[in-house]
């Protein structure tokens, strides 16, 4: 599934382990979610919108 989480923790200086800290994952399933190759939970979905404060859909393109 698409998503821009790359571009929107790039534009907040964060690492990935700072990210993945703030929602409660490990730094490997960030990489994982950024390369598309790991669907989040719904659970991390919302906290990582609400961490961007952003809608769901704002973050993931289940079209693409």
């Amino acid at each position: 599934m698409r998503n821009d989480i790359r571009e929107r923790r790039a534009e907040t200086g964060e690492s990935q382990a700072d990210l993945a800290a703030a929602v409660g994952v490990t730094r490997q399933t960030i990489n994982a979610i950024e390369r598309e190759r790991y669907d989040p939970s719904l659970e991390l979905a919302f906290a990582l919108a609400d961490h961007f404060g952003c809608r769901i859909e704002d973050l993931f393109d289940p079209e693409e």
